[in-house]
This record gives structure tokens, C-alpha cells and sequence, in this order.
């Protein structure tokens, strides 16, 4: 053999071997340029085969008649642009009078086949462009997350979506959310990456944790205020509760309404406060919520409605105050009981990883995404960490948190630890573990009242 012919096929080895072992290396060595030309020469010819092509106009055909020349062939939508990413490509089109994008969403599984990728999602950018995010391979398999520029305060990244882009969590978008999962599902591993992308952040955590703390404990340096049984929790939240209502007197006081304040200066929330007065937020993780909702006699239930009132003031008061719920459950339905279906209306980010029945996942989905549904019961049970995400929108994507171990969780609590703020309503139930000096948070006090 000739020296070109056994560098040919030590490439054509070497980029096997990548594909099979490193996905994403060959991607990003061989993949992206294979994938580029073969979308750009079949492009044409697929459009047509996947009806998303529209007949040219009649004066054309008129004008092919008359100069006796061929008729022209139907058009396919004009590519605007056509950018590789470190998962796939990202086409963006711009429909021919007639289309929808409906129809370029119907054809993406066509469109996966055609253009030989791993996966094809399509969403509207606006009216008559259309964004087709094809993947070059299996991103949720082996979870990378890119390097992270987003500096917004309360917005942090948990997953990966399998179009390749970040999934946030966006406190100030979407207050509340609730994740759901069976046993061994991987909640406990997307909860562990909440708080560690949380941790460095000016924000107080709140845990609750019935399961005797087993979760949440070993994160203790970084959080606030944490509950280990219901009775604990139940003088938490009503701690909570009289924090919230400290809040918006503070809102009140520093409103400023005056005629000459512009419209867009006034307080509604803290975050239209001064930066030295606004309160710190607070993120309420609540672990398993059915542990809360349970009771097995008088007393118990008098508890158990204590708790759900808290947690229902919360969910439909707490946002202006910047107070925010994370609620997780293996199940979320009105056999907890009374109020349980009023806390749930409030929770809009839902999230749901493997789930033992169609039920339990209606729970999540079955009032804003009834898509989802059927998805999240699909969920292999060796998938751990998969989920599916939805919101009010009727919209749903399939992620997958990064593995964080709970040692790297704890590490990353550990060196945040004095950033802990310190609120004098939750002190009470602040854990000893002989921290470091904590970092003072604005003293919210309540106003006098006057006659």
C-alpha cells in the first residue's frame, strides 16, 4: 500500500474509533464538516421529499409558457444561515409564502432520517423564520455542560437539553417549580446541582429534609435554615411566612410614589429596591413533600394543615419577595390531601424524571403539557437522570443533569460556606456545625403601625 492509502485509513480509524468511544471529539474533528456538506447538497431534494416546498408563482409558470423554457421547480425555504455548535448545527430558515411551522415541525423526524443526524428539533423565532436544532450525536448520554458566561442574579444552569443548549433555571422568570421521580430516578442528583450552582450566588437556602436531613445535611454549610422532621418544618415555614410579611413592609416603605419618581423606579418587588436595601431571596428546597402532607392522627393533621397553608401563602405571595419553592415528590396528587392541588397550580417549572405510572406523571404534565405525558413514562429505567422539563407554555424538552457526586456537592458548599447570609426570622434553625462567620444580610424589621 502506498503512504496516502495508509493515512486514509488510519483517518478513517481513527475517526471510528472516536465516534464509538468519544462522540463529541469526533464530532467536533470529523462530524461537523461531514454533517455541513451533506445538509447543504441533499438540501434541496429532501425539502421536497418531506413536503416543505411550495409551487412557484403562476406569472413564472406564465413566463416559462411563453419563452418556451422548462417550468421552474417548486421552492424550498431559503436558508438564512447555517452555524455548527459543539453538539450539532443550527439551521434557520425562512419559510415561502404558504408555509407554517407547523409543518417544518411535523417533518423533523424526516428531516433527522434525511440529513443522517442524531436528533431535529424546530421552534419559531418569529413570524416566517423557523430554527431547525439538529444534534450530531446522543448530548444527554454523557452530559458536558459548556462554560457558562451568564452572570444573571437568580438564573442558573441544572441540565442539558438534547438539542445541545443549556437548560436554566430561571428563578425570576418562573418562581416555583416541583420535581417529581420515582426511586432511583436521579431527583436527588438534579436537586444536589440546583444548590451547587446556587451556592456561589447571593442567595439564602432553605432546606427541608424529612427524611432526617440525609439529603440535604451534608450541604448544611451553605444553607440558611434546615428542617429534619415536620414539626421543625412546620415552625420553619411559619417563620418563613413572618419573613415574607417583614418583606413587603419593607416594600411599602421604600416604594416611592411620589409624583416625581419615574414609572419604572417604583418598588413592586425587591428587585426594584436599592441594591444596600434589597433583602437577600431565599430558596426553599423542600425534599420529599409527602412526608409534609401525611399525618396518622388528630394532632398530626392539624400539623399537616399548618404546613400546606404555609407552603400555599408561600407559592401564591412569596415571589415579590423574592422568596422561591422547590418542591420534589416521588408523587403529587390529591390523595395528600386538601390543598395540595391549590399548592400545585402555583408550581409552573415542572419537572419529571422516570416515574412508576402514567398517574404520576399526569401530576406534572397532565394540566400544562399533555405531550410530556407520554414521554415521561417512556423513560428507560437505566436512564437515571433523564427528565423531562415543561412550563405553563404547553412547551417540553427532554434534559439530563450533569453526575454530581454528592463529595463534589459538598466541596462546592464547603468553599461557599461564607456566603451564607445569616436572617435573623430563621436564625433559630440556622445548623451548628461551627461555620464560618457568615455574611450579614440587610435586617428586614417590621414597620410600627400607626393609628
Amino acid at each position: 500500500m502506498t503512504g496516502f492509502t495508509v493515512a486514509l485509513v488510519l483517518v478513517v480509524a481513527a475517526a471510528g474509533l472516536l465516534r464509538w468511544r468519544r462522540p463529541a471529539w469526533y464530532w467536533l474533528t470529523f462530524g461537523v464538516t461531514l454533517a455541513t456538506m451533506r445538509v447543504l447538497v441533499r438540501y434541496s431534494s429532501v425539502m421536497d421529499a418531506c413536503g416543505l416546498t411550495v409551487p412557484v408563482p403562476r406569472w413564472r409558470l406564465a413566463l416559462a409558457r411563453m419563452t418556451d423554457r422548462p417550468a421552474p421547480e417548486s421552492r424550498a425555504p431559503c436558508i438564512m444561515r447555517l452555524r455548527p455548535t459543539r453538539t450539532g448545527l443550527v439551521l434557520r430558515l425562512k419559510l415561502r409564502p404558504g408555509q407554517d411551522a407547523f409543518d417544518v415541525a411535523a417533518a423533523s423526524d424526516r428531516l433527522r432520517h434525511s440529513f443522517g443526524m442524531y436528533g431535529v428539533t424546530s421552534r419559531g423565532i418569529r413570524s416566517g423564520v423557523v430554527e431547525l436544532r439538529m444534534t450530531g450525536y446522543d448530548v444527554l448520554k454523557r452530559v458536558q455542560m459548556p462554560a457558562q458566561a451568564d452572570t444573571r442574579p437568580m438564573r442558573v444552569p441544572v441540565a442539558l437539553r438534547e438539542d445541545g443548549s443549556v437548560h436554566y433555571r430561571d428563578y425570576r422568570a418562573i418562581p416555583h417549580a416541583l420535581t417529581l421521580g420515582a426511586t432511583e430516578s436521579g431527583k436527588s442528583v438534579y436537586q444536589r446541582n440546583l444548590v451547587a450552582a446556587l451556592a456561589p450566588q447571593r442567595v439564602a437556602l432553605v432546606g427541608i429534609d424529612c427524611k432526617q436531613g440525609v439529603e440535604l445535611y451534608p450541604l448544611a454549610r451553605r444553607f440558611s435554615a434546615l428542617a429534619d422532621d415536620q414539626d421543625t418544618a412546620a415552625e420553619l415555614l411559619d417563620a418563613l411566612v413572618s419573613h415574607m410579611e417583614d418583606v413587603y413592609q419593607l416594600i411599602r416603605a421604600e416604594q416611592r410614589i411620589t409624583a416625581d419618581v419615574p414609572d419604572a423606579e417604583i418598588a413592586a418587588d425587591i428587585w426594584d429596591l436599592p441594591e444596600d436595601l434589597r433583602p437577600v431571596p431565599v430558596v426553599v428546597l423542600v425534599d420529599e413533600v409527602a412526608e409534609l402532607a401525611m399525618y396518622a392522627s388528630k394532632e398530626e393533621e392539624k400539623r399537616r394543615d399548618r404546613i400546606i397553608t404555609a407552603l400555599v401563602r408561600l407559592a401564591q405571595l412569596g415571589r415579590a419577595a423574592g422568596i422561591y419553592l422547590e418542591i420534589c415528590g416521588q408523587r403529587f396528587g390529591s390523595e395528600l390531601g386538601k390543598g395540595i392541588t391549590m399548592l400545585r397550580a402555583q408550581l409552573t417549572a415542572r419537572t419529571a424524571h422516570r416515574v412508576n405510572d402514567e398517574t404520576s406523571a399526569n401530576m406534572a404534565f397532565g394540566d400544562i403539557a399533555p405531550d410530556a405525558v407520554l414521554a415521561a413514562i417512556q423513560i428507560p429505567a437505566e436512564a437515571r437522570g433523564l427528565a423531562i422539563a415543561g412550563d405553563s407554555t404547553g412547551g417540553w424538552h427532554r434534559i439530563r443533569a450533569p453526575h454530581t457526586s454528592l463529595r463534589q456537592a459538598v466541596n462546592i458548599c464547603n468553599k461557599h460556606a461564607d456566603r451564607t447570609p445569616v436572617l435573623p426570622a430563621l436564625a433559630p434553625f440556622r445548623p451548628a456545625l461551627g461555620l464560618p462567620k457568615p455574611v450579614d444580610a440587610p435586617v428586614v424589621e417590621s414597620l410600627p403601625t400607626t393609628a
